[in-house]
């Protein structure tokens, strides 16, 4: 077998922020400043969200793991300053930990307007901050297949991304209570299994003529091929407290497509898991982080969280030195140690007894290493 062609899983990277009052820590509406200060520095880097509150940055086309984080920690610093000059603050979580969406505003846009009309009080209390990451694909052909064996293992990411414990000022229980809020978008979740290309464009297709979107990027799924670019799109992660954490997760997203691209070039599959099945490991993940049990549907039991995600490194290890990823993947075992956002909040507020305690520790983590 000819050597796998490890160039090919370029990664880019999309980041969602909140934007906060630094003196009460509140979400606060920053009318476009920093997006329109933002694209005089970093050009169409920097774009506004549906909400006012939330500026969403994202990377150029990075060759490897390292181009990546300096993109994203030259993006952080980029925005962080231009917010402080403005009068405002920045912090990246999943949920912002009692801010009220009903106070919030959205961005005077068409496409906004539209979605908003559709989807009322669901698009007006989206009020979430994820991180997306894309892995380059040879082509479509092989996009579909990866993201198909690849669905296995987002709960897995998940769990290490989870950091939105808090909604609305209440402790939720969960480690990440983003997904729940984002459950009451149409088509998201974990998707189906698509036999080829074909029957996915065929989907895609229906769905625009029978006017349920009007363009693919309306499928909000935790995972699919990108509409636009020969991509993989991870969408299932809150966004990190760190740049360390984003970094060792889009690592580990690219690792497990070169690892299942690897398979297929020696004539090998990974086993297909049902979408039902997998909304198991979701539910747990989101529930408990890396807190929990997932279940390994191979041995048909649960398994501690923790153990899968080193038995997950394993899996991808054969990949990583060709990626030049080896470094970055060490912090997921950082994560492992200290906790996830969601865990090191929770610690906040459990010492403190504050919540405006933990969304100052979140604006405080921006621009820190793990």
């Amino acid at each position: 077998m000819a050597n796998p062609n490890y160039k090919q899983f370029t990664l880019g990277v999309e980041e969602e922020y909140m934007v906060i009052d630094p003196g009460s820590y509140e979400l606060k509406s920053h009318d476009q400043k920093i997006v329109f200060e933002g694209q005089k520095i970093i050009k169409d880097k920097v774009k506004a969200e549906m909400h006012q509150a939330v500026v969403e940055v994202g990377t150029d086309i990075c060759a490897d793991i390292d181009s990546a984080y300096n993109d994203v920690t030259t993006l952080r610093k980029t925005i962080a300053s231009i917010a402080g000059s403005l009068g405002f603050g920045i912090g990246a979580a999943g949920t912002h930990p009692f801010s009220l969406w009903e106070r919030q505003l959205i961005t005077d846009n068409v496409r906004y307007h539209e979605i908003v009309n559709e989807m009322q009080d669901a698009a007006r209390s989206n009020l979430i901050f994820g991180l997306h990451v894309h892995v380059g694909m040879e082509n479509r052909r092989m996009a579909i297949h990866i993201a198909n064996s690849a669905r296995y293992f987002l709960p897995h990411v998940f769990a290490l991304s989870t950091n939105s414990p808090f909604w609305e000022g209440r402790f939720t229980g969960f480690k990440s209570f983003r997904t729940k809020v984002f459950d009451k978008f149409p088509r998201t979740g974990i998707p189906d299994y698509f036999e080829s290309i074909e029957s996915y464009d065929n989907y895609v297709n229906l769905l625009v003529k029978t006017n349920c979107i009007d363009n693919a990027k309306k499928i909000w799924w935790d995972l699919r091929v990108h509409p636009f670019f020969n991509t993989v799109e991870f969408r299932i992660c809150d966004v990190p407290l760190t740049a360390d954490e984003t970094i060792a997760i889009a690592a580990l997203f690219q690792a497990i497509c070169a690892k299942l691209y690897k398979l297929r070039m020696e004539n090998m599959n990974f086993i297909q898991y049902s979408r039902a099945l997998i909304n198991e490991n979701k539910w747990r993940a989101s529930r408990y982080g890396i807190d929990g049990y997932l279940i390994d549907f191979g041995k048909e039991e649960e398994i501690n969280t923790r153990v899968l995600l080193y038995e997950l490194l394993d899996f991808v290890d054969d990949t990583v030195d060709h990626l030049g990823s080896r470094h970055r993947l060490e912090i997921v075992k950082k994560i492992i140690e200290k906790g996830t956002g969601a865990d090191r909040q929770i610690a906040v507020y459990e010492n403190t007894k504050s919540i405006a305690e933990v969304a100052a520790f979140i604006h405080s983590q921006f621009l820190t290493e793990l």
